[in-house]
């Protein structure tokens, strides 16, 4: 074991986290005793040898839970970053910056270090470090949004400098935080097709984000009036985690006021560590159109007071709240229907042929947009990397420089063979 201590050491690595991990041992060390460790230095140590072992030690630490140590280490790794300037450490330093976000949320204290990420996100900026750009963006959306700091969060977001992905992962995260960002701001068409987008492009073995990208883009769609199909919460490994939004679905089809109550309190701590018990209590709304919808469908006429009691509102004037309900509705376009005062009636009128209305239309449009943006992705996903003719064409003026170059000092050498 002294051996590693030896090696860390050797690359520069200090002692104090070689003993964090565990690296002690009474055992005698295999070196000559006339070079103390304390004494053994290299010229030439790479930089990203020792990011590299403070990489592991980190993810040591973590595994371990031990929480503390982890904080000190990452801590001291980021102190050493910030005196780096070498595009070779980038790829590391992203993933030191991730694991320094983790272990402090880890230990609940993600606000401790929001001054340090913003400092490093600059550095990366000036640095032209696109990738470490990518993942502290996405690490300082993440401590807002823990927060609930969506505001700031939008502002940053719209902020900061726009350069082509370069990570999978990190473009599937920042369009899941997008996406909750739109959410919260009642953009829901923008915040599902963002949501959606993440859920399709994340790795098949990233499941756990995937279900939660799927919980979110199901509110979402229920926002929007849309019912997601059952397909959707069928998916392989996600069954489990999507039952609760699956009643919840049920409820909001149905449009039964009390089941959508019901399913709300049942899964409560569901949605609460989901983060989206707030959205669902926006859902109520959906859930009495769409049980006004049926009751419109299913009646020519119908009383007030019936309504209230089909839709099961508990309020202390309940008819006067359904007449208030069917009135938005009706001026909303969810239901072609008219209310007569006189006598308390909602009076629906007939249902014509469907294909005379727009909204075949609006569907086939939808489909197109989905289409032509997927379209669009592809394309840009299929182009070559920016300059590439022109690196193609100065390797063949080079080709050519080299060949003019032989065939001039041949001739050179011709000549000189007949002057001798």
């Amino acid at each position: 074991m002294r051996g590693h201590r030896y090696f860390l050491h050797a690359i520069g690595f200090s002692l104090e986290y070689a003993n964090q991990v565990g690296l002690e041992d009474d055992t005698e060390m295999d070196v000559d005793a006339a070079a103390p460790i304390t004494q053994i230095s290299i010229k030439h140590g790479l930089p990203e040898i020792e990011i590299y072992c403070y990489l592991l030690v980190l993810i040591f630490l973590i595994d371990q839970k031990k929480y503390d140590e982890a904080k000190a280490c990452a801590t001291a790794s980021i102190a050493r970053l910030k005196n780096l300037n070498r595009r070779t450490v980038d790829v590391l330093a992203s993933r030191l910056y991730f694991y320094y976000s983790y272990v402090y949320e880890l230990t609940n204290s993600l606000a401790e270090i929001r001054g340090n990420l913003l400092a490093l996100h600059r550095m990366a900026t000036l640095h032209h470090d696109e990738l470490g750009q990518e993942t502290l963006l996405n690490l300082l959306l993440r401590n807002y949004l823990h927060y609930n700091l969506y505001d700031q969060a939008e502002k940053l977001r719209s902020k900061a400098p726009r350069f082509e992905a370069h990570s999978n992962q990190q473009f599937c995260r920042y369009l899941f935080y997008l996406g909750k960002i739109r959410t919260i701001q009642l953009e829901y068409t923008d915040a599902k097709e963002s949501l959606l987008q993440a859920a399709r492009k994340a790795p098949t073995t990233a499941r756990g984000f995937r279900i939660q990208c799927n919980k979110w883009a199901i509110i979402v769609r229920l926002l929007l009036g849309e019912i997601p199909e059952r397909t959707v919460f069928m998916q392989k490994g996600m069954k489990k985690a999507l039952t609760p939004y699956f009643e919840l679905t049920n409820a909001v089809r149905v449009g039964d006021l009390e089941l959508f109550r019901a399913v709300a309190d049942k899964f409560a701590s569901t949605f609460s560590a989901d983060r989206t018990r707030n959205l669902i209590v926006r859902l109520r709304h959906n859930v009495i159109r769409t049980g006004l919808r049926n009751i419109s469908i299913s009646y020519s006429r119908i009383s007030l007071a019936d309504i209230a009691k089909k839709l099961r509102l508990d309020s202390e004037n309940p008819v006067a709240d359904a007449e208030s309900i069917v009135a938005k509705a009706i001026r909303d376009g969810a239901i072609d229907a008219t209310i007569d005062h006189a006598n308390g009636w909602m009076v629906s009128k007939e249902t014509g042929d469907v294909y005379s209305t727009n909204e075949p239309q609006i569907a086939f449009n939808s489909r197109i947009a989905f289409c032509l943006n997927m379209h669009n992705e592809a394309v840009k996903a299929m182009r070559f990397p920016p300059n590439s003719h022109k690196e193609k064409e100065s390797a063949e003026k080079r080709r050519e420089r080299l060949q003019q170059e032989e065939e001039l000092a041949k001739h050179m050498a011709e000549e000189d063979d007949d002057d001798f």
